[in-house]
């Protein structure tokens, strides 16, 4: 207990003090809830089914009387996938709208940049869908992330191609700092597991095809069994239509982000291919919050399909407001932090689990292989 009150007054701090009777972003009636995700203008097909999802939710509870009689009121502002924007939309959603809490971004870089602001201005952050390690360490007292991160993704995939007897491993990732990030898990992933890792192939925004042809020329003398990705979805379908022209016969695996996408474009070039994922098959019904979601979206969102992105979406609102009624009948920006301190939300018996030095959310990751009819198989 002295522990749990040492932790949340640091919180109570890092928030700085302020009268119940003033709390930002809550009126009798409502929690205003700012949100920066990137839908670059409706072309983002994630962020677009992420969005969906979450409103299907938040429509939901206020349609049941919201929480604790307010109706949660989402703001939400697109950052065009880009970090400069995404800490302008954070910026101006904390000082100019005045809302209770930032909430529910996509992609790491803008992720990071709303975080950067959400610890500058003293605001809680939750529901970050993003799998950066930056989100989660060094640890982040105002972040509060759902979804598992690409680490765990990574160890699912590495571990799976262990499994079937597979050694040698090769990691795409961006040439930047969160990049070598990621690198570094997956080298102590490997290291974990007794598998070698074989080749660091990093990538920048600008590279070009022949530097994509070189990039294949140095996996083929390697032997590498399997390859994984850190994000880049486009980027990574251009590396496997070459490395599958040149005739290797390398597996390819991938992190959750993009991956409808990426079947979608590679057709029959993806069958086989496995994803790691970060909430249960949408399509299918074995799961209470899978069969919940389709329940709900299909009133909500007729006529559209069921997707990871939407059910990310609508999973993370359910953990927000999950959050927001810890915070209790008078929340605060104090009292909701305070309250995700030791705390686990229950998403239909998955757990989010939240303590003073870890911030986990969801521990869950499940592996979808592609079939010959283009359909994810969990």
């Amino acid at each position: 207990m002295k522990k749990f009150a040492a932790s949340l007054g640091t919180v109570l701090v890092m928030l700085g003090a302020a009268p119940a009777q003033a709390a930002e972003g809550v009126t009798a009636r409502t929690i205003l809830i700012g949100q920066n995700i990137t839908l670059e203008g409706g072309k983002n097909e994630y962020g677009q089914a992420a969005l969906a999802g979450m409103q299907t939710y938040l429509n939901l509870v206020n349609a049941r009387g919201g929480v604790n009689g307010r109706q949660v009121v989402l703001k939400t502002l697109d950052d065009d996938n880009k970090g400069a924007k995404a800490e302008a939309n954070a910026r101006q959603l904390v000082e100019h709208d005045k809302v209770f809490a930032l909430f529910g971004s996509i992609e790491g870089g803008p992720s990071t940049a709303v975080m950067k602001v959400a610890n500058e201005l003293k605001v809680p952050f939750f529901g970050p869908m993003a799998g950066s390690p930056t989100i989660r360490r060094p640890f982040q007292p105002l972040v509060f992330p759902v979804r598992a991160e690409h680490r765990e993704e990574f160890r699912a995939l590495i571990g799976h191609a262990r499994s079937i007897g597979m050694k040698k491993v090769a990691f795409l990732r961006a040439d930047s700092e969160i990049g070598e990030l990621h690198l570094a898990n997956v080298r102590l992933i490997c290291k974990e597991l007794g598998m070698e890792l074989v080749a660091d192939l990093p990538f920048k925004a600008d590279t070009t095809d022949a530097q994509y042809q070189k990039m294949v020329d140095q996996l083929a003398p390697t032997g590498a069994h399997m390859m994984l990705n850190h994000g880049s979805s486009g980027v990574y379908e251009k590396v496997i239509r070459m490395t599958r022209a040149q005739g290797l016969r390398t597996a390819f695996y991938g992190v959750n982000s993009g991956s409808t996408q990426m079947v979608k474009r590679m057709g029959e070039l993806s069958h086989g291919m496995i994803f790691a994922q970060v909430v249960p098959s949408p399509w299918e019904r074995k799961t209470s919050i899978t069969r919940e979601y389709q329940e709900e979206f299909a009133r909500f969102k007729p006529g559209q399909d069921f997707s990871y992105g939407s059910l990310e979406g609508y999973m993370t609102a359910k953990a927000l407001v999950a959050a927001l009624k810890l915070a209790g009948p008078n929340p605060t920006r104090e009292s909701f932090a305070g309250a995700l301190q030791v705390a686990t939300l229950d998403i239909n018996g998955l757990p989010a689990v939240y303590d003073k030095t870890n911030r986990q959310g969801l521990a869950f990751v499940d592996l979808a292989v592609v079939t010959r009819e283009s359909k994810f198989r969990h």
